[in-house]
């Protein structure tokens, strides 16, 4: 039996940096501008394969010493065998990586402009269907294609019909997109939820709500635990009772590239509750693995293992320890 499953689409990411490049504001919205028409040079290129949220959060929890296996779709092509092989080297478990004959591989090009990114998306039309993933003890589902929705009613089912397993919730961009009443089982069997405040309010479809209202509101969908993120100001997580704050970690330099943060402390947080922390400690390790990998390239380089967690933990300053609000 797995500890840890995670449920979401993979991807090659080809990380482009940009050399000549501008942040401009329009119609109160940062945009990146390129001039148009032109070659425009750039910096250099890392080509990762086997990213995706889903992906990071199955290596996130190899690291931290969980059983782990991934659920995804792949093509029949060199970028899909890359994956496989990458994530072998990770052992992640990849008995349940379906290969699509003919069909490519997801590859996504992120342009990368100071510590930022932008990601150009494309998820293939794959034919999905669960696997018998048998009973882990935890099931992290997290972004996949608009075309899913059938897909993600035969996870909501199955969870339903194995309620020992806990399900964490981190959706993407497409899934917020599907509204919650098509994903509303899914909402009300997430043993915890994680998405940030703009996401919230997309989902609740409202504006500039206080963040424990908008906590409040968001666990009223079903999670047991709900934790929004909010940038520089960290992370809030509610569980019904009380309401907690987290603070990042201190960077001990400035971040070199920001892809990841996000999906680090999720599954970080889940891996933690996997292996009976506390959700306090959960918090922080997540702040913890979220602070390491933006220090390096891509989503997984920086994802550490829980003896270096621990290790920071000991030396953080006393302001990092988990707040209650309410």
């Amino acid at each position: 039996m797995h500890d840890f499953i995670a449920i979401g689409d993979t991807v090659v990411d080809a990380f482009i940096r940009l050399k000549n490049a501008e942040e401009l504001v329009n119609h109160g919205t940062l945009e990146l501008c390129l001039p148009f028409a032109e070659k425009v040079p750039y910096e250099d290129v890392y080509i990762i394969p086997a990213v995706g949220n889903a992906a990071n959060a199955g290596v996130a929890a190899v690291r931290l010493g969980l059983s782990s296996a991934l659920v995804t779709n792949i093509g029949s092509d060199q970028n899909g065998q890359d994956c496989l092989n990458r994530l072998s080297g990770e052992k992640v478990d990849t008995r349940f990586v379906k290969i699509n004959e003919g069909a490519k591989t997801n590859y996504h090009y992120v342009l990368w402009f100071h510590v930022d990114r932008t990601i150009l998306v494309k998820h293939e039309a794959y034919d999905y269907s669960l696997p018998d993933i048998g009973e882990p003890k935890w099931v992290y589902l997290s972004s996949l294609a608009d075309n899913t929705l059938d897909y993600h009613n035969q996870i909501a089912s199955y969870l339903k019909a194995h309620p020992n397993v806990s399900l964490a919730f981190q959706p993407g961009t497409f899934q917020i997109k599907l509204g919650y009443e098509a994903l509303k089982d899914l909402y009300q069997v997430s043993k915890i939820f994680f998405c940030n405040v703009e996401e919230a309010e997309r989902i609740l479809s409202i504006d500039t709500l206080g963040i424990e209202e908008l906590l409040k509101r968001m666990k009223a969908l079903g999670p047991q635990i709900v934790v929004i993120t909010d940038g520089p100001k960290g992370a809030y997580a509610y569980d019904g009772t009380t309401i907690y704050q987290q603070l990042p970690y201190p960077d001990p330099k400035a971040p070199y590239e920001r892809t990841g943060a996000g999906d680090a402390f999720a599954s970080t947080c889940v891996s933690a509750l996997a292996l009976e922390k506390d959700l306090p400690t959960a918090l922080q390790w997540g702040a913890v693995n979220s602070m390491s990998v933006v220090q390096q390239v891509g989503a997984q380089k920086g994802l550490l293992s829980r003896e270096k967690i621990e290790e920071y933990l000991k030396s953080a300053p006393a302001e990092f320890q988990t707040k209650k609000l309410s």
